[in-house]
């Protein structure tokens, strides 16, 4: 038996509930890395996904090649930090190529099985290759449905298992044109870090909702989620894997392909607000200025007299530091973050669940009593956070409170690798901003305009009606790529005016 057939797997116990603050936040999809030409990559890999921990604390897995022992794999519940730092398992995994993948169930079953826990394997004809998928596939239940009545047997609940099947199917004569085959079927929002037993590979989908990059480590090459990624391993941003870009890299180069028909890009616009780290850089603009100047805009539009600008940690801060400096009017931290409060906590009971935020975030009661606070937020989904932060700020003795949020109301579901509620869940879909103001008691309540958002990421005229420059589905309402699978369901679209 070759050696690339041999395929261990090592997993571990079903992660403990998430902290309730947690229940109130978009999580985003997932976080993909790759490495290849550099010595016991997957430490490389184990480092990067650490840095991408934000975009996925559920689960993460690494894969690794080594030609004397060939694939091998770990995957496990929790942070990259408790998993993937021990000798042990590391030393588990040798080889010069590695992929790897943090999660969040967005796709698949809610505390899923070790089973779903990506990068997944499979091996083909002409060897093994291993994929991780970050986004959404729009149409997976019904590609799914069609590849089991074929035979296929699925092992995971995972959308991202029909990439693998699909290529299994393929009638092409190697891993990455059948990578192309299988893509061509998918609808929905992709990028993709894929091994085989020499080549890295990157895709982007046609629109390039989702991010991937590029960078250079030694003689090696890196793909990340993100460029804050390739800082901690101290790699070079080289550029941006183009929407609809397939990039084939092993230790002698990159080579570019487009497989797909050329489309106008619509990007996450939610990576600048929220999802993204503030010290990576897209779209050559850097995130944390363009939080900053969403706080600008911000201020712009909703001015307020006040006497602190004050964030909701730790993804309101560069916003309200905007808002802070357009206004005047000083910015405090008047909210604190318990650092080491995580998702690993003790299993709460209801008494501590009961304390909701507290456990999470504590008024400087000094700093806040008797003034009159603007709180900076990223955004509302449920509503149920903002009300129990507005509690805190009035129990703390503050005059007035002022919400002021740095995206616009959330009032849509998002099908490309988003965990959001259903639309009936959103506070956005059911209330108006009146409405909603009132619904939380707060003196006053404005969302930046989606003009002032598309102002702040650099579209100096606004957003375009007629062809939108991102995707702003969650705001509204308009697809991109149609969502057949919940279409079928009874999902609504908005009407097209």
């Amino acid at each position: 038996m070759p050696q690339d057939s041999e395929h261990r797997d090592l997993s571990a116990k079903q992660m403990p509930p998430a902290h309730p603050f947690d229940d109130d936040k978009l999580k985003e999809e997932c976080g993909v890395f790759g490495v290849v030409g550099v010595a016991d990559a997957a430490n490389f890999v184990a480092l990067g996904l650490h840095a991408l921990q934000h975009r996925g604390q559920e689960a993460g897995g690494i894969v690794a090649y080594d030609s004397e022992l060939g694939f091998n794999s770990a995957r496990r519940f929790g942070y990259v930090r408790d998993n993937f730092t021990s000798q042990s398992v590391m030393e588990t995994l040798p080889g010069s190529l590695s992929i790897g993948h943090v999660r969040y169930s967005t796709a698949g079953s809610k505390g899923a099985a070790i089973r779903d826990v990506q990068p997944f394997f499979g091996e083909f004809a002409m060897g093994g290759a291993a994929i991780a998928h970050n986004g959404n596939l729009t149409n997976a239940d019904s590609l799914r449905r069609e590849l089991i009545e074929r035979g296929s047997i699925f092992q995971s609940s995972s959308d991202s298992e029909c990439i693998i099947h699909l290529m299994a199917r393929s009638l092409q004569k190697n891993i990455p044109e059948r990578m192309e085959d299988a893509l061509r079927r998918v609808e929905g929002a992709f990028s993709v870090v894929a091994m085989t037993r020499t080549k890295l590979m990157g895709v982007r989908d046609p629109l390039g909702v989702r991010p991937l990059v590029l960078g250079k480590i030694g003689d090696g090459w890196a793909l990340s989620s993100e460029t804050c990624a390739l800082d901690i391993i101290g790699a070079e941003y080289i550029r941006e894997i183009e929407p609809g870009e397939m990039v084939v890299i092993t230790e002698k180069g990159v080579e570019s392909h487009f497989p797909f028909r050329r489309r106008e890009p619509r990007f996450c616009i939610f990576e600048h607000v929220y999802f993204s780290r503030p010290d990576s850089i897209i779209g050559g603009r850097s995130v944390y200025e363009t939080r900053r100047q969403i706080g600008v805009e911000l201020a712009k539009e909703s001015p307020v007299d006040a006497d602190l600008v004050c964030a909701v940690p730790d993804s309101g801060t560069p916003a309200a530091i905007g808002f802070s400096q357009q206004s005047g009017i000083p910015f405090a931290m008047g909210i604190i973050r318990n650092q080491y409060m995580g998702r690993t906590f003790i299993e709460p009971t209801e008494q501590i669940r009961n304390m909701g935020v507290r456990l999470k975030l504590n008024v400087n009661r000094a700093l806040i009593k008797g003034k009159r606070i603007i709180l900076v937020d990223d955004s509302v989904v449920r509503g149920t956070t903002s009300r129990k932060i507005k509690e805190m700020i009035l129990d703390a003795g503050a005059a007035e409170v002022h919400f002021r949020i740095a995206s616009p109301p959330t009032a849509w579901p998002c099908f490309y690798g988003v965990d959001t509620p259903q639309r009936e869940k959103l506070l956005a879909a059911t209330m108006s901003e009146d409405e909603m103001c009132a619904h939380l008691a707060v003196d006053s309540l404005k969302f930046i305009s989606l003009d002032g958002l598309y102002r702040a990421v650099g579209e100096a005229e606004g957003r375009k009606a007629s062809c939108p420059q991102y995707c702003d589905a969650c705001f509204s309402g308009e697809y991109p790529v149609e969502p057949s699978d919940m279409i079928a369901k009874g999902f609504a679209v908005k009407a097209a005016e």
